[in-house]
């Protein structure tokens, strides 16, 4: 039996807009999905359930389950929509989360967003998580944001929380990659691929350390440098790539999605220094495509790879992520792609859709017993 889905997304965009559209594609469910663009995330979290709310009183979709985001504001939504959505089941599912995401430099909202995540999650019958790390890292700080309060502080909330909560690993479109699909260049260096946000969270300087480090012993390589470019400056990329000449062959977001993919199949190397990770979509892509990732030994990096490949493509710290890239490009190590390839596939939607499907059907069932 079909359900009847709304999907609610105050920030359809990147990420949150290829999760929305895939599952879309994929599932057996009949999907009515009420957006808002992405911009001014901080706005969308606050304000973008009123405006969610006005947009489901309009169409009335009549659904069987709601599955919203975690930038909704879900107990603002329920709220305003409480006379046509008494009794229908809520799923929320945590792309990321404002409890453990890095506040950068130009950000000081302390908790006032994570603890919209909170009260979201405390709304919802179901509460989903990316990863079994991000599931681990919101219960580890939970605590701490509501002890931060002056009384009251309702921590038997977070064990009603945790029975209501599960994993749902990322959905995503591998197999489209398959239409881009191109033969590595024959005879040309080792090509390094970057292809995450500019952002302090993923920590590029960690990544142009490692770059500078590799042209100062005359190693051979080259470099694309791709990703969404969050700061209208970015002084440290453009003096490395001042420094790098020619070695880097490709250097900016792509905007078009065959020349994105085509790049994923001309690397040899994806690297990552990031320091906040939930589920590393970049890097799946790129392990999909026949990268061999190099990956600190944090996050949910080590979930992306089988145990036996964790010696060949993690470091523990970041003084040995030059080691590990040296030993690569002399050959000292051998990696079987095609097994990190197979590993990686099972998140295609191909075989997400049906356990999305299923997990909320069972919410389904459940809310009519």
């Amino acid at each position: 039996m079909a359900l009847n889905v709304t999907l609610l997304e105050p920030y359809y965009g990147g990420s949150h807009r290829r999760w929305v559209d895939g599952y879309r594609q994929h599932t057996a469910h009949s999907i009515t999905y009420l957006t808002l663009p992405a911009q001014a995330w901080k706005w969308r979290m606050q304000g973008g359930a009123v405006s969610l709310a006005r947009l489901f009183q309009e169409r009335n979709p009549q659904p069987d389950v709601i599955l919203a985001s975690d930038m909704m504001n879900l107990a603002t939504f329920q709220a305003l929509t409480r006379t046509q959505t008494a009794g229908i089941p809520y799923a929320l599912y945590f792309h990321e989360n404002q409890l453990t995401y890095p506040q950068n430099s130009r950000q000081q909202h302390g908790w006032r967003y994570g603890f919209i995540n909170y009260v979201s999650a405390l709304s919802a019958d179901l509460v989903l998580f990316n990863s079994q790390y991000h599931r681990d890292v919101f219960f580890d700080a939970l605590p701490n944001m509501l002890k931060h309060f002056y009384d009251y502080n309702e921590l038997a909330t977070i064990k009603v929380i945790q029975e209501r909560s599960q994993v749902l690993p990322l959905g995503m479109n591998l197999r489209y990659l398959d239409a881009f699909r191109t033969t590595k260049r024959p005879g040309s260096p080792p090509l390094i691929l970057w292809n995450h946000r500019w952002e302090e969270d993923k920590n590029p300087r960690g990544f142009l350390q490692l770059l500078r480090q590799l042209a100062d012993r005359d190693i051979e390589f080259e470099v694309a440098i791709l990703g969404e470019r969050v700061r209208h400056t970015t002084p440290e990329f453009e003096q490395t790539r001042a420094l790098l000449g020619e070695r880097v062959v490709q250097f900016g977001y792509a905007d078009d999605f065959s020349d994105y993919a085509r790049w994923l199949w001309h690397a040899d190397y994806v690297v990552s220094t990031a320091h906040q990770e939930f589920f590393g979509g970049a890097i799946a892509e790129a392990i999909y495509c026949g990268c061999i990732p190099l990956l600190p030994k944090r996050l949910n990096y080590p979930n992306l790879i089988p145990i036996a490949a964790y010696d060949a493509c993690l470091y523990r710290t970041d003084a040995d992520l030059l080691p590990l890239v040296l030993r690569h490009l002399h050959d000292d190590v051998q990696v079987d792609v095609a097994a990190l390839r197979d590993d990686i596939a099972t998140f295609d939607w191909g075989q997400m859709a049906p356990r999305y499907d299923n997990t909320l059907m069972r919410l389904a069932q459940d809310a009519h017993r």
